[in-house]
């Protein structure tokens, strides 16, 4: 979806201010910019400058701690903080509830639990087994 990160960090700001939040988060990456130029670090300053002048509170800031991480390295980072990655997968087309192994969201991801040396648990859509992806 074109702009979801600017569609998704306006709802966080409004729902911010409404509560007094003044940090916003993001997990956007540097990697999926190429598709998605609101992955990039110049999106998320133009964006927290933009959140200054669009609200009455002001004083926002936005945090995208993973935008410079590689994908190994935001693979070793979640299983650190404990994330059960079986209950998560990043694609842009899931398949009855299954990731459909062939987004550049899922080569990307499944490329980060290699470099990362981590089994991935991701659930692929019948056909395209992790091994194929390699």
């Amino acid at each position: 979806m074109p702009a979801r990160n600017t569609v998704l960090l306006a709802l966080a700001l409004a729902w911010a201010e409404s509560i007094g939040a003044r940090d916003i988060f993001i997990g956007v990456n540097v990697l999926d910019a190429s598709g998605y130029p609101d992955c990039r670090a110049e999106f998320v300053r133009a964006f927290e400058a933009l959140a200054q002048v669009a609200t009455r509170a002001g004083g926002f800031r936005v945090h995208a701690p993973l935008i410079e991480l590689t994908k190994a390295q935001i693979i070793a980072l979640g299983q650190r903080l404990g994330v059960d990655y079986a209950l998560t997968h990043s694609c842009y087309d899931p398949q009855d509830d299954a990731a459909c192994g062939r987004c550049d969201a899922c080569l990307l991801r499944r490329k980060g639990f290699i470099e990362a040396g981590v089994s991935d648990p991701t659930r692929y859509a019948p056909g395209r087994s992790p091994t194929q992806l390699r």
